[in-house]
């Protein structure tokens, strides 16, 4: 487990290009015995959020060049990720555990206050890294599956690993919550290493997390010379700018915490012509779903507005998406008591307010919804802060913890 963290570590890949990765979680699990779901078949396409066709190509290529084997490759479909599939023969519950693959643009410390760079297993991939410990829940998922092969005898019912891309942005979950992949599912267990948790520690999520929207937004105006003509321009980097500043002074809903920012905004084609085209990114966030679609509905006002002001033309392209958590507290009751069982484990807390968010979520809702269960948690480590250059786990202590709980909670659902 400890040496396919590192080798992923090694090779990071972003949202939507994770084909090394997803190659070794397919080999792994297809030699295990498991049944898989992968390509198109995974995901609802239409809810795969935030993909860019052109770098999925070019990552698709660098794959080929990189080893990737061309039958996978084309099963794929231009689709990462992977769902495993272990079926035991004996009546029982269906029980997902989930976990996420991607990595995300941070360039690493390549010096020795990075634990990865001391022990040698740095980022080989300019302005990629595994700063968010994806490659852990990975390599964790692969080592469940491990378990689950030596242990299938003593197993019931039917787990369902799903190997998740793009959780980065938010992207990646919905296409696989709006599919078909989950209707049979009792309950779910999502996690994630770090964050509020420190070493040694557990933390129980029993409500939170903030329901986002990723939004990017596109404005296409009309050119003109600025200084001869420049009343036949329509401006499109104005009406990015003004629909910016609107946007940013949202008034904040009373009903609970919310969020936005403006993350990038690029315009113009030179200093003497009108900007014909500006693209905005920005994302927006609410305690709840009822909070989040405020803030949502009134940047898209805030932004049709700024158009049409400008006499721009606009279009708005959802990224990425994800809820609120309110897990279910009987599984989250189990979670708590099999954590508190792990011998290295020195403190478990509950967790009901969380200023981020995740994906999962939606994973988890789409059960809910149909009568099932779910529930999070994070296995803690000492970390220097998520999405930085010199974020580490101390793979061989927090790791192994993590994996314990996910196997602890898959003997007390589907043991036997």
């Amino acid at each position: 487990m400890i040496e396919t963290r590192r080798q992923f570590h090694h090779h990071p890949e972003i949202a939507w290009t994770e084909f090394l990765t997803t190659q070794t979680i397919v080999n792994r699990v297809r030699d295990l015995g498991f049944k898989t779901v992968v390509g198109k078949a995974l995901f609802d396409t239409e809810h795969a959020l935030g993909r860019e066709p052109k770098v999925i190509e070019e990552a698709m290529q660098r794959s080929l060049k990189l080893g990737m084997n061309p039958q996978l490759l084309k099963e794929l479909e231009g689709y990462t990720g992977c769902m495993a599939i272990w079926e035991t023969g004996r009546p029982g519950p269906v029980t997902a555990l989930r976990f996420d693959i991607d990595c995300v643009n941070v360039e690493e410390n390549h010096d020795a206050t990075n634990e990865a760079n001391r022990e040698g297993f740095d980022s080989e991939c300019s302005g990629l890294m595994h700063a968010c410990g994806h490659d852990a829940h990975a390599a964790m998922g692969l080592a469940v599956a491990h378990w689950i092969h030596d242990n299938a005898d003593t197993l019931k019912g039917t787990i369902k690993l799903i190997f998740q891309p793009a959780e980065e942005g938010t992207k990646g979950a919905a296409g696989i919550a709006y599919s078909k992949n989950l209707d049979d599912v009792d309950y779910l267990v999502g996690g994630h290493i770090g964050v509020a948790a420190k070493l040694h520690e557990v933390a129980v999520i029993r409500s939170g997390f903030l329901a986002t929207t990723k939004m990017n937004v596109t404005f296409t105006g009309v050119p003109a010379h600025a200084g001869a003509a420049a009343e036949l321009g329509r401006n499109a980097l104005m009406a990015a700018c003004s629909a910016a500043m609107q946007i940013m002074g949202i008034a904040r809903h009373g009903q609970g915490d919310t969020s936005v920012n403006i993350g990038t905004i690029s315009a113009g084609e030179g200093r003497n012509v009108v900007p014909v085209h500006a693209k905005m990114e920005l994302e927006v966030r609410g305690k709840n779903n009822e909070i989040n679609r405020y803030m949502q509905e009134t940047a898209e006002r805030m932004i049709k507005g700024s158009a049409e002001s400008y006499g721009v033309q606009y279009k708005i392209d959802i990224m990425g998406m994800a809820t609120d958590i309110h897990s279910d507290e009987d599984l989250s009751d189990i979670l708590e008591a099999e954590a508190k069982e792990v011998p290295t484990v020195q403190k478990v807390f509950d967790i009901t307010s969380c200023t981020g968010s995740e994906d999962c979520s939606l994973l988890m809702q789409t059960v809910q919804k149909h009568g099932g269960k779910a529930t999070f948690f994070y296995y803690g480590c000492n970390h220097h802060g998520h999405h930085k250059g010199n974020f580490e786990i101390q793979d061989t202590e927090s790791m192994p913890e993590g994996f314990e709980i996910f196997v602890r909670m898959l003997q007390r659902l589907n043991s036997n």
